[in-house]
């Protein structure tokens, strides 16, 4: 009998001392309750408790927790989009009371009010303001849940809009009017750079033309200054200017001529060309000269003879 009684009491013992006592681990915090009223809430460490008088209730844990909720809502430009939100919340060490009392379920109290706020402003927003306040949308959530929550004892660290994401009809359409705007643009630099090598190669042209005619210039005036000189030597033996003139242009014809026959490959065919195509040139520019000469002179004696009867006309008149 004896090895009975021994063994019950034994089993008592040791389950009275292990109800005694309990552990509560480190970042958590543990609910004590006596025969099922609030007692104290206990640290982490070993702590003792009246078995079957004492129970813990609960462990809250004070780590941050992190609750992702998937939002599902409309724009102001009536485009559909989905939102991802990130809501990190931890339990406040001097609130435990109330956030193992008050509150049943802390996510599913987060998550309706990530879903109040987010219907709320998204749909004041066009979808391209919504990609760029993001970050007031996260504000917005994390300022009303951090005014809800405290009265449950949890603290909200932080909120956060991870992702954004439009009906794939949506995104397809913004995809081709960002490439049709890339493209614009592309065209309005080409357009641009064919315009500045317009203007470069007219300028080019223009500069090339100027300096062009300016050398002409200089070469016809050397040939004039070249001719002048010419004519003031053959004057200076006898030969007046028609001759000299004359003398000139057939040396000049000559030349030409000379040159042609220098360069084998040259197509050139210079008319007339006869043998005797110099004599008649020289022949036809004296006649010209003076039959120019002749006609010089009568055209001066005719306006003289017509200054002449007018001053007679007007003497007569004033007598």
């Amino acid at each position: 009998m004896e090895l009975p009684i021994l063994g019950i009491v034994a089993l008592f013992f040791f389950l009275v001392f292990n109800g005694a006592f309990y552990t509560v681990k480190q970042q958590s915090m543990a609910v004590l309750e006596r025969l099922g009223r609030f007692t104290s809430i206990k640290g982490p460490g070993l702590h003792f408790k009246v078995p079957f008088i004492d129970k813990v209730a609960g462990k809250m844990s004070l780590k941050v927790r992190q609750l992702d909720v998937n939002v599902e809502t409309k724009t102001k430009d009536n485009v559909f989009v989905k939102l991802k939100v990130g809501v990190q919340y931890v339990v406040d060490e001097e609130s435990v009371y109330d956030a193992f009392y008050k509150l049943a379920n802390a996510d599913e109290q987060i998550n309706s009010y990530i879903f109040d706020v987010v219907r709320a402003e998204v749909p004041k927003m066009k979808l391209d303001d919504v990609f760029e306040r993001k970050d007031d949308i996260a504000n917005a959530i994390k300022s009303e849940l951090q005014e809800a929550m405290d009265n449950y004892g949890y603290r909200i660290v932080r909120a956060l809009v991870t992702d954004i994401d439009p009906d794939a009809t949506v995104k397809s359409a913004m995809n081709r009017i960002n490439a049709a705007e890339r493209e614009k643009l592309a065209a309005e630099y080409e357009g641009e750079a064919d315009r500045i090598r317009i203007v470069a190669k007219a300028k080019a042209e223009a500069e090339s033309k100027r300096l062009q005619g300016q050398g002409i210039a200089d070469q016809r005036r050397e040939i004039a200054k070249g001719l002048e000189e010419s004519v003031d030597i053959l004057n200076s033996v006898g030969i007046n200017s028609q001759e000299a003139s004359a003398l000139i242009v057939v040396t000049q014809h000559y030349d030409t001529l000379q040159s042609m026959g220098e360069n084998v490959n040259s197509n050139l065919i210079m008319l007339p060309n006869a043998p005797t195509a110099g004599s008649d040139m020289l022949s036809q520019m004296t006649a010209s000269f003076i039959a120019s000469q002749q006609m010089g002179e009568e055209m001066k004696a005719s306006t003289d003879a017509l200054k002449a009867k007018k001053a007679k006309e007007k003497i007569a008149l004033k007598r």
